[in-house]
Parts: structure tokens; C-alpha cells; sequence
């Protein structure tokens, strides 16, 4: 039977994953824990938090409506651009790796206030920007702060929220991301590209206003050694008629658990027990980004205007759809099965690659001039729309489910700087790729998702409905 404690971290360390516990058989004390009271407290304060979440779509959106007038208004070139677009990256790789640290230390709430400062000191750069320069830095600003904030809004989440809760709050998160940057594709469209940058500080002023409103982290609190905050806290979190007398038993056993184990080091994630799993999660990862999502994601407008598709109407259309189909993903991730969703998703992203690497051939060769920019939206449609349903959150979700709990903290922290790391290397070479040819480079897309096909039909196995125990008898 699966451990509560590896349930719990399974749902701080991996927070995209959608996991829907409920109160087992035989655990009275705890379903009254969780199910009495009133959670008014966990909703507010995911609200605010979630916050975070789409400052890190309104970040990963801004550089596709731009595009155009930030290059002739500052008089870019590509190469100036491209490293414009693809530095957010970097920025969110030094923040993946510091942000664990600087929550642990400053507590989740401190977190969120310290990296949603780093995003609007971005934003503010961005919009005085004069020049390549301060627009790099305010980028990489922008990208610091969404690196952490991606992962410390979904951990504060997952550790407020009571176990028949904690599935559903995590995935607002994702959904608040990809509204995110749905958001910016839209107003941008209609807005300059420094009065866009100055919307990207909306989401950072309610995040610190509200941080003012809620309570911090109660397991935080208890790894602290902050007893009686700890108490208090959680007993706001539940409601006042709530018996918390199981839950926070519960919270300190894992603590006390967590503390006795070894701390993993790089090294041990490459021994022969443990290689199975990382190849998994960490293969999962960079097929995900060489399929070409922030390429599609970063640089959508220009694809669609290349195409001869209207950039603006093209942009709505794909950031609707993107928010449809997350929404959509969340309710069936646990019935349909993990597997199934990413072999589906990919064979999709094949199709889609090869629709709009078709209309940029015609387009090139001047054939059938008017059906290349329906074929160049329908594939870009389909692309998003097949990769929100699979290969967006699935990758996350497994990562979470397959790695040992000594090892989850370590192998997570890889994963998702290989993650960053690719994305970067997608986002910075896709201009120079189309340069070099424009059906050519969805050609090679398509290649990368037919290899994620095989991948996937190989070695990743399905985790539905499986304990963690089971899933490492499965993969060893």
C-alpha cells in the first residue's frame, strides 16, 4: 500500500502532478481531519498564490505578440532577438536551481514575494529599454523569477491543501499558466510591446498584496521547528471546527522521515538501481522541448504571418484552445492513463508537424498558395491543442510517480534543469532554422515526436492506478 509520506512527497517535490487522493479505508481520524470545517482559507490562498502561476505564462507568452515591434522599434537583428526570446530560459534554469534553497530558508511566502520581485524589476527593465542590453536583463529577470515560481507556487499548494483537495488546487496551476500565456497572446495583439511588459505586473502586485492575507506553509513550519505557528496555522487552513489532531501527527512523521533519510547526491541518480528511472524522467523531458513547444510557443505570430495567416486572429485562436484543452486534460488524466494520453499526443504532434511543414513547402514553392495558411493553422491548432492534451503535463506527472523518495528530491532538480536547458537551446535556434528552411525545420519536429512514439511505447510504463512500490517493481 502507498506510504503517506511518499504521497506527500510526491505532491511538494512534483507539483504539476494532478494527484487525486481521497481518505482511505480505516482512517476515520483523518477523514475528519480533511472534511469538517471550512476551507475558505485554501481557496483563498491558492487564489493568491496562483498568482505566481500566471506571471509565469504572462512571461513564457510575452516574446510571440512582440515580435515585429520590439525588432523594428530597437532595431534588432534576428541573432539579437532570438537571444531576447531564448535568455527567459536561462533565467528560469538559474531559478529552478536556487529556488529550493531560498524556500527552504525564507519560507514559501518569503519566496513567492523575493521572486515576484525579481519578475516586475524584469518587466520595469523591459518596458525602459532602449536597447539590446537592458532588454536582455530585464528578460533574464523576467525568467529568474518565472524558473522559481513554477516551482514554489505549486509546493505552497500542495502543502496547504487538505489529501481530498490537494489533486484538483495542484492542477490550477497548470491552468493558470497556460491562461497565462493565452492572456498575453490575446491583449498583445491590440497593446504596444512596453505597455504589454507593464501587464506582466499585475499578476506580481496581487501576489504581494495577497501574500499579506494568508498564512505560511504548515509543513514548513513544522521542518522549522515552529511548533505552536505550525498548530495555529494549520487549524486556520481547516476551519475551526476541524480536528487536526491526525493530520499534524501525520506532517511530523513525515518530517521526522524525511530527516532521517541520506541526502542524495548527483552520483547515486546514474547507479544501476536507479538508472531505469532517470532515463525515464529525464528522456520524457527532452523529447518534450525538441518537439518543437517553445519554438510554437515563443514565436507563434511570426509562424502564422510567415505562413499567410492573420498573426492576430491565428494567436487567439491557438492561446482559446490552449486553455480549453488544459482545462479538458485535468479531468481525465487519472481515467484514461498516463501512457495511452502520451502516445496519442505524440502521434498527434507528428500529424500536426507534417500539416505545417507541408503549407510552408507550398508556400516556398508557390504551390496551392491558397491552402498553405489554413494547412499552416490547422497544424499549429492541432499541435497545441495535442500537446496540452499529452505531452504538456504528462512528463511532470510521470517524473513524479517513478523516482525513488531518496532520490526525488535530486532527480527532479535534474530533470527539470534539462527541461529549462532544452527549451532554451528550442527557443534560440528556431529562427535560424527557419531561416535555413521553413518546412525543413517542422520536418525535423516531426522526427523528434515519431522518436517520442518509440520511447514512449518502449520504455515508459503506464503508472495509473499503480502505489509507488509497485511502479519501481515495474521499472527495475
Amino acid at each position: 500500500m502507498e506510504n503517506d509520506h511518499d504521497g506527500a512527497l510526491e505532491d511538494a517535490r512534483e507539483p504539476l502532478m494532478p494527484n487525486n487522493s481521497s481518505c482511505e479505508e480505516g482512517s476515520g481520524s483523518q477523514c475528519s481531519s480533511n472534511n469538517t470545517g471550512t476551507a475558505w482559507m485554501v481557496y483563498l490562498s491558492t487564489f493568491v498564490a496562483v498568482a505566481g502561476s500566471f506571471e509565469v505564462g504572462s512571461c513564457s507568452g510575452y516574446s510571440s505578440p512582440t515580435q515585429n515591434a520590439i525588432r523594428e522599434d530597437l532595431s534588432l537583428s534576428i541573432a539579437e532577438y532570438s537571444l531576447f526570446g531564448s535568455i527567459l530560459t536561462v533565467g528560469a534554469m538559474i531559478g529552478a536551481i536556487t529556488s529550493g534553497p531560498i524556500a527552504d530558508y525564507i519560507g514559501r511566502k518569503g519566496a513567492m514575494r523575493f521572486f515576484s520581485t525579481s519578475c516586475a524589476a524584469g518587466w520595469l527593465a523591459i518596458y525602459f529599454a532602449k536597447g539590446a542590453l537592458a532588454l536582455d536583463i530585464g528578460r533574464l529577470a523576467t525568467g529568474y523569477g518565472m524558473g522559481a515560481l513554477s516551482f514554489v507556487v505549486p509546493v505552497f499548494i500542495a502543502e496547504i491543501a487538505p489529501k481530498n483537495l490537494r489533486g484538483t488546487l495542484t492542477a490550477v496551476t497548470q491552468l493558470m499558466v497556460a491562461t497565462g500565456v493565452s492572456v498575453a497572446f490575446i491583449i498583445g495583439t491590440v497593446l504596444r510591446w512596453r505597455v504589454l511588459a507593464l501587464t506582466g505586473l499585475i499578476p506580481c502586485v496581487i501576489l504581494h498584496v495577497g501574500l499579506f492575507l494568508i498564512p505560511e506553509s504548515p509543513r514548513w513550519l513544522a521542518k522549522r521547528g515552529r511548533e505552536k505557528e505550525f498548530e495555529t496555522t494549520l487549524q486556520k487552513l481547516r476551519g475551526r471546527a476541524a480536528d487536526i489532531s491526525y493530520e499534524a501527527i501525520e506532517i511530523k512523521d513525515y518530517i521526522e522521515t524525511l530527516e532521517r533519510l541520506p541526502k542524495a547526491k548527483l552520483l547515486d541518480l546514474f547507479q544501476r538501481r536507479n538508472l531505469h528511472s532517470v532515463l525515464i524522467g529525464v528522456g520524457l523531458m527532452v523529447l518534450q522541448q525538441f518537439g518543437g513547444i517553445n519554438a510554437v510557443c515563443f514565436y507563434v505570430s511570426s509562424i502564422f504571418e510567415v505562413a499567410g495567416f492573420s498573426p492576430s486572429v491565428g494567436t487567439i485562436i491557438y492561446a482559446i484552445l490552449q486553455v480549453v484543452v488544459v482545462a479538458l486534460n485535468t479531468t481525465i488524466i487519472d481515467k484514461v492513463g498516463r501512457k495511452p494520453l502520451l502516445l496519442v499526443s505524440a502521434s498527434g504532434l507528428v500529424i500536426a508537424c507534417l500539416i505545417t511543414g507541408l503549407s510552408f513547402y507550398l508556400k516556398v514553392h508557390e504551390l496551392a498558395l491558397k491552402s498553405a495558411p489554413m494547412l499552416a493553422v490547422t497544424g499549429i491548432l492541432l499541435y497545441i491543442g495535442t500537446f496540452s492534451a499529452g505531452m504538456g503535463p504528462i512528463p511532470w506527472v510521470i517524473m513524479s510517480e517513478i523516482f525513488p523518495l531518496n532520490i526525488k528530491g535530486v532527480s527532479g532538480s535534474l530533470a527539470t534543469l534539462v527541461n529549462w536547458f532544452c527549451a532554451w537551446a528550442v527557443s534560440f535556434t528556431f529562427n535560424f532554422l527557419m531561416s535555413w528552411s521553413s518546412y525543413g525545420t517542422f520536418i525535423l519536429y516531426a522526427a523528434i515526436n515519431a522518436m517520442t512514439i518509440a520511447f514512449v511505447a518502449l520504455l515508459v510504463p503506464e503508472t495509473k492506478g499503480r502505489t509507488l512500490e509497485q511502479i519501481q517493481a515495474a521499472i527495475r
